[in-house]
């Protein structure tokens, strides 16, 4: 894992957080102890937690949403504070402990060689120890397919959200970001838009706290309903063409 090459760049870790305080105590630690130079900014989603009061004992900048928005609204809340205050590059990391900050040099590297727009990190890129459950691989496999075929760059992990980006995409998330199921949505949008996209592999984590709000019922209904979504801005695409 390399360490990260800043070259006079800001470089600014978004941490969308809803009802996280079992797990964002560990997550700030292990941002502040990963040698790297970089500001952390705490998106509260609406949280009836202490997540934000835990980060504010951390002298941790915490952007506190009047009432839950969803991932979408958090994480565009977090690209307008980074476009607003003129960072070079941005990067998603959750709020749950998934995410290893170890990887944030190789996560960033192809960004500063000007070789991608948007780097994401993996989990399926390579093999690695993450276990998930049946209904979660199916999906995964499914919406690799549906990208692949919306886009022809086969990404593996697209609903990662561990993902770095350029200050060309930032800019366009702080003006323009789905709010319902984003991760999928944004893979499509900015392949239209001429960005380039790869992965790289990680080992993520077994969330740290709290419980996922995905159920096996939530996964089928987030797959039909996006699938239907990007079928129809691709055929409505393709109309305006």
């Amino acid at each position: 894992m390399n360490a990260i090459n800043t070259w006079n760049k800001k470089i600014l870790v978004i941490v969308p957080a809803f009802n996280e305080e079992k797990s964002i105590s560990k997550v700030i630690n292990n941002l502040f102890n990963s040698g790297h130079n970089i500001d952390l900014v705490v998106v509260d989603d609406g949280s009836y937690d202490n997540t934000s009061k835990i980060a504010e004992d951390y002298g941790v900048k915490v952007l506190k949403l009047p009432y839950n928005l969803g991932i979408g609204g958090a994480v565009q809340t977090g690209y307008l504070y980074a476009k607003v205050n003129n960072y070079d590059i941005a990067i998603q990391l959750d709020g749950d402990g998934q995410h290893d900050p170890a990887y944030l040099g190789d996560l960033i590297a192809p960004l500063l060689d000007g070789h991608a727009d948007m780097v994401i990190g993996s989990r399926y890129v390579k093999k690695t120890g993450y276990n998930s459950k049946l209904s979660r691989r199916i999906g995964m496999v499914f919406f690799s397919g549906l990208v692949t075929l919306l886009t022809g760059n086969p990404i593996k992990d697209t609903t990662s959200g561990f993902r770095a980006v350029n200050r060309k995409i930032l800019e366009y998330f702080a003006d323009k970001y789905p709010s319902d199921y984003p991760e999928v949505d944004v893979l499509i949008r900015l392949h239209k838009k001429g960005f380039k996209v790869m992965e790289i592999p990680v080992e993520m984590n077994e969330r740290q706290g709290g419980t996922s709000s995905i159920t096996p019922f939530k996964s089928a209904y987030y797959m039909i309903k996006v699938s239907i979504v990007l079928l129809i801005n691709s055929i409505r695409s393709g109309a305006l063409s």
